[in-house]
């Protein structure tokens, strides 16, 4: 996590998957239920409106019951290179974020394989400094670094099978 600019936050991590299937695991519900959220919390609710001007909203509940509630409006929609949506906190007055996911391929290689890895950068837009600083001061990075690896664990299960789950 990066912070480029006074506004912005900056996620960028790499996977061991095609660009496609990061792309779905980010936009199907089936899928995102499965990695969406910290250890122990899970999403009871996830809808996703595939469309510019559709909704999204989540809703995760942790290991105490407690519940917090995301949602936004999509305003782009490229499979599988880029998505940019608002996103809101229920409860939050601070206004919403504008975020932006781009998804790009690169070869992963070793000795031994050649595969396909996905760096997926996804920028975080603020409507002030201090909102940005005030989400920093919350455990966001642990809990998008424990679902990111929830996500590299569903992609390394499902390039094994070779199918999606």
């Amino acid at each position: 996590m990066t912070t480029p600019s006074d506004t912005e936050l900056v996620l960028t991590r790499t996977f061991a998957a095609s660009r496609p299937l990061v792309f779905d695991a980010f936009t199907r519900p089936e899928l995102v239920r499965r990695w969406h959220g910290a250890r122990g919390w899970h999403l009871v609710v996830c809808e996703i409106d595939l469309r510019p001007g559709g909704a999204w909203r989540f809703v995760s509940r942790g290991p105490d019951g407690a519940e917090m509630g995301l949602s936004g409006v999509y305003h782009e929609v490229e499979p599988p290179h880029r998505l940019v949506q608002t996103e809101s906190h229920d409860g939050w007055e601070a206004g919403e974020a504008l975020v932006t996911t781009v998804f790009h391929e690169v070869d992963g290689q070793s000795a031994m394989t050649t595969r396909m890895t996905t760096r997926m950068t996804t920028t975080v837009r603020y409507p002030s400094r201090e909102i940005r600083d005030s989400v920093l001061r919350t455990p966001m990075k642990r809990g998008a670094g424990e679902a990111y690896d929830r996500l590299a664990e569903l992609l390394r299960e499902t390039t094994l099978k070779g199918d999606l789950p």
